[in-house]
């Protein structure tokens, strides 16, 4: 039985077409001639021209009604039940055409046999079509996953729609709080209560549970999030509304819950005055142009419509992956923007300057830095130069080339530094509030912040891996604290704040709550339907294993070094007022830190940061 259709199904297209219109006209011819001998209770039914004549007539309206209606467009396996309007509605006509051509055509058509003739229709060529649909779907079912739709609203309903059509998963029932929608039947699928769940999931097993709400708050997402995070089922979204409309997705792309979701940030919308001031019809340079920071620096910054925007990258797959992205942006919105990538490195002073004199830059964003902890603290020599003398190379270029504003990326972990990666980046900071001091042309600005999510760096991508690996995810500590920041909105602040910048500012970002990373891995493991392994739970999926503070690594991080700090113009934006250096004792510092990395005296560059206002102090783990 089922190979026959497989065969069918699996002809091409017009063949299929061709197979249903005879089979129609046969069904017809049949029918009419059925209905016939029932009226005259002979099975042998003389056949007159005339009735000949008929017939013909009426399976040509009949097939032209099909093919005006789009039943020969249609897929015999997607076909639903509005299809059956439509075959009543051509049978309807096609009975009336019997009986009309019947009687002008002086053809023996019996009045009751236009009526035998319709039922008989609506199951000869109705019935194979919902036949084949009905075996197809219960057939192919079988190979289907069996998943949950949360979500009874105009999303749920198309995507359930799309999955009963689609062959990947089966959609067995809708969750949704709503009490008016519980007990609604959406395409075969009853809306139950989401506190039914535990009985609904022992009865169906599905494997997924598929959020399919975008109208609502972040904070009713929130909690929704943490609601399915309590349930031992992978849980997933579909696509926005918005990103639907824009063509950046379909309705079944099914994905996992965005980072955000995971812990409830809610961005701030960015002031469109600041995100222009330094940016639009000017020319940018980014440095580390291909980092998670700068890459996304780029993306908003070629946003704002600059002149001309200058990438400046190390590595050269990271250069031309930007390149690329960019240059796709730029021609999908029919930017004017110039794009120019260069590869070389910040620690050559004479290379950069002569980029910024040669494109007359105006900004620069100084995103390039080594920032991986342990790397840094393995590989001394390398993480200053890099972070140190590549920040004061690139600032002195800055200067020499007349560039008017200069903002450096810095970190939270600079604040009171227990490993090199942070005491480095002080230094940056204090390099550039010295050249602050030392001459007005360039603004200096320094931004820092915390991990943000997504980064090259961060948890999160590390936790996918582990848990789809089966474990075991490894946290440091079981009470290390974060402060975490989308990527996006780290880039928007970065911008904005460098726009309010008065020379040699401190800038700091709100962060909002820290985040436990043991409650962010825990969390983790719930959504992707997995359990926690634990001494009480020994049958649990994946264990979180605790490996000890890395080198240099604390338990919380700090935003500011003392209490001094003022709000702005922005509620996410503060600015905090330091101890600095001035010039001569920042020069002496940076001679005798040149003389130990050329000497590769690692002992010694820790000493003179031990002795530099950094406040690096070495963490005892």
């Amino acid at each position: 039985m089922i190979r026959p259709i497989q065969a069918l199904l699996s002809a091409k297209r017009g063949n299929k077409r061709l197979i249903t219109i005879c089979y129609d006209v046969i069904a017809i011819l049949f029918s009419i001639y059925l209905a016939l001998a029932i009226r005259l209770n002979e099975w042998l039914v003389p056949i007159e021209t005339h009735q000949i004549v008929a017939a013909m007539i009426t399976t040509f309206i009949t097939l032209s009604c099909f093919a005006r209606l789009g039943m020969y467009r249609a897929v015999l396996r997607f076909m639903m039940l509005p299809a059956l309007g439509y075959i009543f509605f051509a049978v309807f006509i096609s009975s009336l055409t019997l009986a009309l051509s019947g009687f002008f055509f002086d053809a023996f058509v019996p009045r009751s046999v236009p009526l035998i003739y319709a039922g008989l229709a609506i199951i000869t060529l109705g019935g194979p079509r919902i036949l084949i649909r009905t075996i197809y779907y219960h057939y192919y079912r079988r190979k289907k996953a069996n998943v949950f739709i949360y979500g009874a609203g105009s999303t749920g309903r198309e995507l359930a729609y799309a999955l009963i059509s689609g062959s990947e998963y089966h959609p067995v029932i809708i969750l949704d709080d709503d009490e008016s929608k519980v007990g609604q039947i959406i395409f075969g699928l009853k809306v139950h209560h989401s506190s039914e769940f535990e009985q609904l999931e022992s009865l169906y097993k599905p494997i997924k549970l598929l959020l399919a709400i975008n109208n609502i708050s972040k904070g009713s997402r929130l909690r929704l999030v943490e609601k399915t995070s309590k349930w031992p089922i992978a849980v997933q979204s579909v696509p926005s509304v918005e990103d639907i409309a824009a063509g950046k997705a379909v309705l079944t792309d099914i994905r996992d819950l965005d980072i955000a979701d995971l812990l409830g940030r809610a961005p701030v919308e960015p002031d469109d005055e600041l995100l222009k001031s330094n940016i639009y019809q000017q020319t940018v340079m980014v440095t580390g142009a291909g980092g998670s920071i700068g890459s996304e620096l780029c993306r908003q910054i070629i946003k704002q419509k600059p002149k001309k925007l200058v990438l400046f990258e190390l590595n050269e797959y990271n250069l031309y992956s930007i390149d690329r992205e960019l240059r796709n942006i730029i021609q999908n919105t029919g930017s004017s923007t110039e794009l120019i990538s260069s590869l070389g490195t910040v620690q050559r002073q004479n290379r950069v300057e002569r980029l910024m004199i040669a494109h007359c830059v105006d900004t620069v964003f100084h995103a390039a830095a080594y920032k991986h902890v342990p790397m840094v603290e393995n590989n001394i020599v390398e993480g200053i130069r890099n972070n140190v003398f590549g920040t004061l190379a690139t600032a002195e270029a800055a200067i020499n080339a007349g560039v008017k504003n200069f903002t450096l990326i810095s970190t939270d972990k600079a604040v009171r530094p227990t490993n090199i990666m942070g005491a480095s980046k002080r230094m940056a900071e204090l390099v550039l509030q010295a050249l602050a001091d030392r001459q007005n042309n360039t603004i200096f600005t320094m931004v820092r912040f915390g991990n943000v999510l997504g980064s090259s760096g961060s948890v999160v991508p590390l936790f996918k891996e582990q848990i789809s690996k089966g474990g075991p995810v490894t946290v440091t500590h079981p009470d290390i604290i974060r402060y975490f920041m989308l990527i996006p909105e780290a880039a928007q602040l970065v911008i904005q704040a460098g726009a309010m910048a008065k020379n040699g500012q401190v800038f700091v970002l709100d962060m909002g709550e820290p985040v436990r990373i043991l409650d962010l891995a825990q969390r983790m493991i719930h959504l992707m339907g997995l359990t926690e392994k634990t001494e009480s739970e020994p049958d649990g999926d994946v264990e979180i294993r605790f490996t000890g503070l890395r080198p240099g690594e604390k338990l919380y991080e700090e935003l500011l070094i003392g209490n001094n700090v003022e709000g702005t113009n922005h509620s996410k934006i503060m600015t905090a007022k330091e101890d600095k250096l001035s010039w001569n004792e920042m020069k002496s510092l940076i001679i005798q830190l040149d003389n130990s990395c050329h000497t590769f005296d690692e002992d010694a560059i820790v000493n003179i940061i031990n002795n530099s206002p950094t406040g690096y102090s070495k963490y005892k783990n």
